[in-house]
């Protein structure tokens, strides 16, 4: 969990809630600020739906690491590729 002192998440909450439920760093922060901001019930009804990673093929796996700038991606399995992308 990110330092409560100086952290710039508006709900660490919800932050924790999304990150183990397998949301991103990128993705867990930017909902749980938009949530401290306007509400979760508000959030949750605007939400998007995507596919899990899971689903994705290894192809547009990698486009989406290098859109992240993620390095070290080119050689690994699709399980592997996914963890790196969960957990940047």
């Amino acid at each position: 969990m990110p330092s409560t002192n100086n952290s710039r998440l508006k709900d660490p909450e919800l932050y924790e809630e999304l990150r183990s439920s397998g949301a991103s760093k990128e993705k867990a922060a930017r909902i749980s600020n938009a949530a401290a901001h306007t509400g979760r019930s508000e959030i949750g009804r605007r939400g998007g739906e995507s596919a899990s990673y899971e689903e994705w093929t290894v192809k547009d796996l990698k486009e989406r690491a290098r859109e992240l700038d993620l390095h070290g991606y080119s050689s690994l399995k699709k399980s592997e590729l996914i963890e790196k992308l969960r957990s940047h």
